[in-house]
């Protein structure tokens, strides 16, 4: 077992993923820092956790208050501020030069027993640690969207991640009441990988004629018993974000991953989904 206790969380980002991170967390009853580099986007995040705490409130899925929850996050502007935290999940931009940047901070910064973790999706563990004195304090937490209500969590082991940082980042994510699964630091992990061709793929159908959205998500709604099809998926992830991941694993991977048309055209108009009201659907 790992001989470390982790009271204090830090997460740098306060943008869906970030607070979504900051929120699971300050519910389970850590203590929280939620770090952006501007304060009306850490005031967005606590925008965005208020609303997600109330809407399980309204469900009755809080053992707590909303506000005792709300009190356990400290929001930030200053990197400084995560100094005395024992873990730090980053959860910025997913552009490797940028998460580069940070954990060299975060470095600078923390303590040499503070677990240092990023929540990216599809880059490398390894590429993101590269320059650091101690890269093997650095560990994948692929949480998924939306964190307050998806239960997993994808554990991903750098070249030089310690396997007791393994062991503390399961223990972790299972003390948060997710389920953990555990992926070698290859492009895209388990879900991605597999996710990103899946929903690439079905863009490419709807673009051929081969059914109607509509039918191309409810084929595989009810054929393969998935949740969402492909469509009403990537509208909420959001379509600049799936065309940046498969961008990064056709990069790494080969052709089998290059992104349909349909899936650049759109974003290139600016129809990123949900997000921004228009996607392959409509939204309020």
């Amino acid at each position: 077992m790992v001989d470390k206790t982790i009271d204090r969380v830090g997460v740098v980002g306060a943008g869906t993923m970030g607070s979504g991170i900051a929120q699971v967390a300050a519910t389970h009853g850590y203590d929280v820092v939620m770090r952006d580099i501007e304060q009306e986007f850490v005031e967005s995040g606590f925008d965005t956790i208020d609303d997600s705490l109330g809407r399980l409130e309204g469900r009755d899925s809080l053992q707590e208050e909303p506000d005792t929850i709300r009190d356990r996050i400290e929001g930030t502007t200053s990197l400084d501020d995560l100094a005395d935290c024992d873990l730090v999940i980053e959860a910025a931009l997913e552009k490797l030069d940028v998460k580069r940047d940070i954990f060299a901070d975060l470095e600078a910064v923390c303590d040499e027993d503070c677990v240092l973790a990023t929540n990216t999706s599809t880059l490398s563990i390894t590429s993101i640690a590269g320059d650091l004195d101690t890269p093997n304090r650095v560990v994948g937490l692929h949480f998924m969207n939306p964190v307050p209500i998806m239960e997993g969590v994808e554990v991903v082991v750098g070249e030089k991640t310690d396997p007791d940082i393994v062991e503390l980042a399961h223990d972790f994510s299972e003390d948060l009441e997710k389920t953990t699964w555990e992926s070698d630091d290859k492009p895209g992990f388990v879900t991605n990988r597999i996710l990103m061709p899946w929903i690439n793929e079905g863009i490419r159908a709807f673009d051929e004629g081969v059914a109607t959205k509509e039918d191309i998500d409810a084929g595989m709604e009810l054929g393969t018993n998935v949740p969402m099809g492909p469509l009403t998926l990537a509208d909420h992830i959001g379509l600049d974000i799936c065309l940046h991941a498969t961008e990064t694993l056709y990069e790494e991977l080969g052709d089998r991953y290059k992104p349909a048309y349909l899936l650049k055209r759109k974003v290139e108009a600016g129809d990123l989904g949900k997000k921004t009201g228009v996607g392959f659907y409509e939204y309020d």
